[in-house]
């Protein structure tokens, strides 16, 4: 069959997330062909290239979310020679019938979005508990809580907000230029009027018009998929089956290829695209009305996706519970754990060697969500206990400033909490008077000091380098791999552990404890003293840790490894497409419906231009039928103009 994989800064570019899942899934169902529909975030990314592709990627159609520019290639833009000379080739301003129409749908979108339900409550600028493992919904309650007159509200106020989408989607399909329409003066006077109507938020009606610019400007990114031009027969409409591997904009145009074409939708969520939205935006500058508005927005989204999926495929139970909170349905979710490469963690998995039995390991990326500061003070803590103990911190800083300024600051508390006594001053007993005897003394405090200045128990290391030369010596380094997060989605690096066979010491945040099964230690988050009897209690008792070790690389083996993954996808791929409704050819039906024998000849499957039947009412969404061959088009080249490969 054919699938459509749609990307938001993702596959098949060399910086995405998400690249290496989205690559196993496509080279390991080599009998599918895929066309990739990617978005990219920003200039950079799409600066650094593409990684491989395989041979079974037929198309790659590109478009950035990153500028504002309407003439950016993969916009619509009007069809036909006369229309480009008189608008210049690109997308055109509204006459009064588009503004009318524009105002009509934008109207509605725009009253939904500020209406105080939108996610469940107003949430203004709080974000979600990240404590814990139980995320709760933003607002407190949840869809559960309503009331039969809230639930009314709500499903009233959905309505409108994909009423609204679909018609900004026609109109943009239709006519092109929804961009400059978006950041026109009548869009932000109709959001002024929409956060100061009845019903809305106090945070809400708070919006300032810089607020509202701001809004709207956003608001424009993340619409952008409305009006590239994938959605024809040629490019969304020839797929069997459109797979989203994350929701917001990157489900944008499955929704469209579905309304248009009938075409099934999967969403596979690792980590749930509202909840990373409410995580970042407490950490951005904008206001709090904007944050309000913007939470508002995803929240609707997120619900249309869930609702007009055929399946949806969290990455752990964590995510899961966020979808239910959103509007999914249960019986449409189900749960596929990413798949994990465990061949490199073969060899060291299989000994029977412990690693450094008084040495804790941290891999990861160095980060302040991953909270190295409290597993500095705990470990001060052990080696208290334990003076032999070592900490490995093996990773590199996060990208953009923020990483570099949190490593210089665990470098500085690590310093000050283990100080190095190299330069300090040698005292000599009083009671040591002959010269022999202290100078003997003088040697054995500097031989003491040298071990300690030598053998700093906590280090800094890169992967890479001469002591770690790859990732699997990176956990061959110790006994006992920590995690010490404070927010966390599915913890690969946990999962990277479990397949070397090793202990884990972990706090329980996000998909911690679902993942480690009671294979591991578990402490709450932003707790020293808890982390650091765990890590204590595993130090002084080897076999015990010898038992949690083949004990998770045994779960791991079982639930993580690509072999699964690929075997669930597989399964779901021809499920969804077995339910998806036949359309047939007129040519090729009899009089009653059925399939006419020898209608399509054998040579119609042969890749060439051949004679088409001709073609009849276009079918309705809900009589496609999957296009088991499709125009193939060389994988990895870019094409000229509208950026095909």
């Amino acid at each position: 069959m054919r699938i459509g994989l749609l990307t938001d800064g993702g596959y098949p570019y060399a910086t995405g997330e998400s690249r290496l899942w989205c690559d196993r899934l496509v080279r390991g169902l080599a009998q599918h062909e895929f066309d990739l529909f990617a978005l990219s975030r920003t200039a950079e990314q799409e600066a650094r290239g593409w990684v491989q592709l395989p041979l079974q990627v037929s198309r790659v159609r590109t478009a950035p979310l990153w500028t504002a520019d309407e003439d950016t290639l993969g916009l619509h833009a009007p069809r036909g020679l006369l229309s480009r000379l008189l608008t210049g080739g690109g997308a055109r301003s509204y006459g009064r019938r588009e503004r009318r129409r524009f105002t009509t749908h934008f109207t509605a979108l725009a009253t939904a979005v500020c209406a105080a339900d939108a996610a469940g409550g107003e949430r203004d600028d709080a974000g979600p508990d990240e404590s814990g493992p139980d995320v709760s919904w933003p607002g407190g309650s949840g869809h559960g809580a309503y009331g039969d007159e809230g639930r009314a509200a709500a499903g009233f106020e959905d309505a409108r907000f994909t009423g609204g989408l679909y018609g900004l989607a026609e109109l943009a399909c239709e006519h092109g230029g929804l961009p400059a329409a978006l950041r026109s003066e009548t869009a932000l006077r109709i959001l002024e009027t929409a956060c100061g109507a009845p019903g809305t938020g106090r945070t809400v009606q708070a919006a300032t018009v810089p607020d509202l610019l701001a809004f709207a400007a956003e608001l424009d990114r993340v619409l952008r998929p409305l009006s590239l031009d994938w959605y024809d027969e040629e490019s969304l409409g020839a797929v069997d089956l459109c797979h989203a591997t994350s929701g917001g904009a990157a489900a944008l145009p499955g929704l469209l290829a579905k309304r248009f074409f009938g075409v099934p939708l999967l969403v596979t969520e690792h980590s749930v695209q509202l909840r990373s939205h409410y995580l970042a935006a407490a950490g951005t500058p904008v206001s709090a009305p904007v944050r309000a508005l913007l939470a508002n927005f995803h929240g609707r989204l997120a619900g249309e996706v869930y609702r007009q999926a055929a399946l949806i495929t969290p990455g752990n139970t964590h995510a899961r519970r966020w979808q239910e909170r959103c509007g999914a349905e249960p019986a449409k979710v189900r749960t596929v754990y990413p798949g994990m490469e465990s061949g490199r963690f073969a060899a060291l998995g299989e000994n029977e060697g412990d690693g450094g039995p008084d040495t804790l390991v941290w891999v990861g990326r160095i980060e302040p969500a991953k909270d190295l500061v409290a597993l500095l003070h705990a470990f001060a803590e052990v080696r208290r206990a334990e003076p032999d103990a070592r900490l490995r911190i093996i990773g590199a800083a996060a990208q953009g400033p923020e990483g570099a300024t949190y490593l210089a600051h665990c470098r500085t508390l690590a310093a000050q909490l283990f100080p190095d006594e190299a330069g300090g001053v040698l005292a000599v007993d009083a009671h040591i008077v002959d010269a022999p005897a202290a100078d003997a003394h003088i040697a054995d405090a500097h031989a003491a000091d040298s071990r300690a200045v030598c053998d700093n128990p906590v280090s800094f290391e890169d992967i890479g380098g001469a002591g770690i030369p790859d990732l699997a010596q990176a956990y061959a380094a110790g006994g006992i791999v920590v995690l010490s997060s404070v927010a966390e989605g599915f913890p690969i690096s946990l999962v990277e552990a479990m397949f070397c066979g090793r202990a884990t010491v972990s706090t329980d945040v996000g998909a911690v404890v679902e993942v480690i099964g009671g294979t591991g230690l578990v402490v709450p988050p932003r707790n020293p003293r808890a982390l650091a009897d765990a890590c204590l209690a595993l130090l002084r008792d080897p076999k015990r840790r010898a038992r949690l070790g083949a004990a998770a690389r045994a779960r791991a083996l079982e639930l993580f490894t690509v072999e699964q993954n690929l075997a669930a996808f597989r399964g779901i791929y021809l499920e969804l497409i077995a339910q998806a409704p036949v359309r047939r050819d007129t040519a090729a039906v009899n009089a009653d419906g059925g399939p006419r024998p020898f209608a399509t000849p054998p040579e119609a499957h042969v890749l060439g231009l051949w004679p088409e039947p001709d073609e009849g009412p276009a079918p309705g969404p809900a009589e496609r039928a999957p296009s088991r061959a499709g125009h193939r088009i060389c994988a990895g080249a870019r094409g000229a103009g509208d950026r095909d490969a």
